[in-house]
């Protein structure tokens, strides 16, 4: 079910929250399974296309999790201002909702690795394909297919 922000004043424009996401480099996976218990996990990620790319061990608790269901949310925390004087934080934050699933195609798991290998070093394309050939039967890359997606930032940045 889709929520109106409630303090709509200060949601960020689709493309601001877009070019977050771009910038940033980890976030937060939730994911609900077993018996309906939440579970978190940071995780670092690329975005691309309305897509999100996540680097993945073979196994573990998130991969089960996402054969059981594949509805997940995704929060990046961009700034996080402390100002005790006035009781309160500057920040700017994005969470995204939609499907995630785990890439099967080589070529298109290879695409994702790339991807968050030039996010991270985008200056060493020789070391990263090295590095992918090395770990690239040693991971699972996962999709997230982006539904829906809102940025807020506090009052005070919008009144800058």
């Amino acid at each position: 079910m889709e929520r109106k922000m409630r303090r709509f004043k200060q949601q960020l424009s689709e493309s601001e929250t877009i070019e977050l996401l771009r910038s940033t480099t980890a976030g937060v996976l939730a994911q609900c399974g077993e018996d309906m218990q939440p579970y978190g996990v940071p995780l670092s990620h690329v975005y691309d296309n309305r897509k999100l790319y996540f680097h993945s061990a073979l196994n573990g608790h998130k991969l089960d999790l996402i054969e059981e269901n594949s509805n997940v949310c995704f929060t990046v925390i961009v700034q996080d201002e402390i100002h005790p004087e006035t009781y309160t934080t500057y920040y700017r934050s994005v969470i995204v909702f939609g499907k995630i699933s785990i890439i099967d195609d080589e070529e298109e798991k290879r695409k994702a690795l790339e991807l968050l290998g030039q996010h991270y070093n985008p200056t060493d394309a020789i070391g990263l394909q090295k590095e992918i050939a090395s770990g690239f039967h040693r991971c699972k890359m996962l999709i997230m297919e982006i539904e829906r997606l809102t940025g807020k930032q506090s009052i005070e940045l919008v009144k800058r």
